[in-house]
């Protein structure tokens, strides 16, 4: 008998463990036991958002959830910003974490900011959205339809989803660097890549030491090719990696 799998599922910006939902049912029709968590400040706890929402308050929602739930041999999941968050819980409570994965994301080196991966043009868009849009302290959502269009995978119920649930960004979850003491890195790790290929992240890593921790022994890589938000555009086929992954880890 297939062995059961605990999965914590954690979403990128602007989401909340809504955009896991079908990822979340096809996984337990498997047989695993499966937590999507909305961080602090999204999602049904849009409401709890406040300007000093920072990463370490997202870090602490997944350590407290392992904690409080005594989750153990755990597949820790983050999405986007998440790989940052689920990175820092894992280094905090290595006992509990069996596995790393990240969907269309990777861990950043100790003491780097999210705000530091983007490109300066966006990094200065982003910055003047926050500002003007955002009281600033909040990044709004993104425009949906213009991201979706030409995507395959992306319907309007998708992009009507979205519209309707993604909610503004705590902004200093994106200023606030991540803390590491190393202890995660003994951690096995899967990278699903969506919106780049496995040969894309080999030839940053070897160059860029934003992305030295995207290579390794460590690593195992499975392309799953759609937009950046694939729980959403493909969510079966993206729990049918996660469910095999943790079957041959």
């Amino acid at each position: 008998m297939p062995r059961m799998t605990t999965f914590v599922l954690v979403p990128g910006f602007w989401l909340g463990a809504w955009a896991w939902h079908s990822t979340a049912a096809e996984l337990r029709r498997h047989g695993h036991d499966v937590y999507p968590i909305s961080l602090t400040g999204l999602g049904e706890r849009a409401h709890l958002a406040r300007p000093d929402t920072d990463l370490d308050v997202h870090v602490t929602d997944v350590v407290n959830l392992l904690r409080y739930e005594d989750l153990r041999d755990v597949v820790l999941v983050g999405h986007s910003y998440a790989g940052s968050v689920v990175t820092a819980a894992a280094d905090r409570v290595t006992d509990r974490v069996a596995q790393l994965v990240y969907v269309d994301t990777g861990p950043l080196p100790d003491g780097v900011a999210q705000v530091e991966f983007t490109p300066p043009a966006e990094r200065e868009r982003n910055a003047a959205l926050v500002a003007d849009h955002g009281d600033g302290w909040r990044l709004p959502p993104p425009p949906w339809a213009d991201l979706a269009a030409g995507v395959p995978d992306v319907d309007d119920s998708i992009v009507t989803l979205l519209r309707e649930r993604s909610v503004d960004q705590p902004w200093a979850t994106a200023t606030a660097p991540v803390r590491l003491t190393g202890a995660w890195e003994k951690l096995p790790r899967l990278g699903v890549l969506s919106s780049f290929t496995a040969a894309q992240v080999q030839g940053v890593a070897a160059t860029l030491p934003l992305y030295r921790h995207m290579a390794g022994d460590a690593w195992r890589y499975e392309e799953l090719p759609t937009w950046h938000w694939p729980m959403l555009s493909r969510p079966i086929e993206l729990a049918a990696v996660l469910h095999q992954a943790r079957l041959t880890a």
